[in-house]
């Protein structure tokens, strides 16, 4: 039976909450970075909160996920914590990483968060290798691979493909297509209508949906796994969707239009997700405030706490590291 999100109070209010500390987590850094109180870089996925949202819904909690570059959505979704994560970002030792790792290298192995990944594609190949694991092990446990349009373009995507559809491995890959690999057009980057497309040539179903409607992604994520946990092998999902800001910090927007960004604006998933909620009577509008009311609340009290954190040290480096 199809689980319609937005009709049941309890999964439309939990999802609604992940948007909005997704939204307001990366809000926050952003003005945190803008006032020179976060430092490196970061890439933020505002627009396409419905993405991990509806993903994360469909996995069990010892499920592994791995993620990339733009991963704050993909660690929050998971049941990560928003004040050691804000931590990590202010190279605090309270953080996920001690503060070592930042904002692309975030892992929270308790949720089966096996990390976040500065290398474009770099985490499909784990994502096989933790699936490979988990059916060696016979846990019946998946593994979903978050991963944008420009890392299909990269040999470790197509090596980490051909292995779990060769040994039918219990793994999503799921690429949140943002229409932009940095500053390429994926129109102009792939000969395809659709990428999903691309899943043939690799013998494994492949489906394309809306990134910006939960329950698009959430049905198609829980048909994948469980598929997958049933052991009937790998599914690629494309999940379209679009960043409202520009690739990193330092991007000046050039390559696209106000008028494309503001198309996309329009079709922002949280006010679209709260208006469906509400027609299908899972939420009312005080649902919906106190919803909003109480994530600003627990941000604003993870911020304080974590920047009162101690400042990580390079004294104890060493401790990570296990090859020398």
């Amino acid at each position: 039976m199809n689980t319609q999100i937005v009709a049941n109070r309890e999964l439309a209010a939990a999802s609604l909450a992940t948007m909005w500390k997704i939204r307001r987590f990366e809000e926050a850094v952003e003005d945190l970075y803008g006032r020179g109180l976060m430092h490196g870089t970061m890439h933020l996925s505002i627009g396409q909160e419905a993405v991990p949202t509806g993903a994360c819904l469909a996995l069990n909690k010892d499920d592994y996920i791995t993620s990339t570059h733009r991963g704050h959505g993909h660690c929050i979704a998971k049941g990560a914590d928003m004040e050691r994560m804000m931590a990590e970002l202010l190279a605090k030792e309270t953080g996920y990483c001690r503060g070592r790792g930042g904002s692309m290298h975030i892992a929270d192995t308790a949720t089966g968060n096996l990390g976040a990944n500065g290398i474009v594609a770099g985490g499909v190949p784990i994502a096989t290798g933790a699936a490979l694991s988990a059916k060696m092990r016979g846990t019946k446990q998946v593994a979903v691979s978050f991963h944008g349009d420009g890392a299909m373009g990269e040999g470790a995507w197509h090596e980490g493909v051909v292995l779990a559809a060769m040994w039918q491995l219990p793994v999503v890959f799921l690429c949140e297509n943002n229409l932009y690999g940095m500053s390429m057009s994926s129109e102009k980057a792939f000969n395809l209508d659709q990428l999903s497309d691309r899943a043939k040539g690799y013998g494994i179903p492949g489906v394309t949906v809306d990134g910006n409607d939960v329950q698009a992604v959430y049905d198609a994520t829980k048909e994948a796994v469980d598929r997958a946990r049933a052991g009937g092998g790998p599914t690629f999902i494309e999940a379209k969707t679009y960043r409202w800001r520009g690739h990193s910090k330092s991007d000046k927007n050039l390559y696209r239009t106000r008028d494309e960004i503001d198309e996309w604006r329009g079709k922002d998933p949280i006010p679209l997700f709260e208006a469906q909620a509400l027609a299908a009577g899972g939420l009312t509008q005080a649902d919906i405030d106190a919803v909003r009311d109480n994530v600003r609340t627990e941000l604003r009290s993870a911020v304080q706490r974590a920047n009162a954190a101690p400042d990580a040290t390079a004294d104890d480096l060493l401790s990570a590291v296990y090859a020398r």
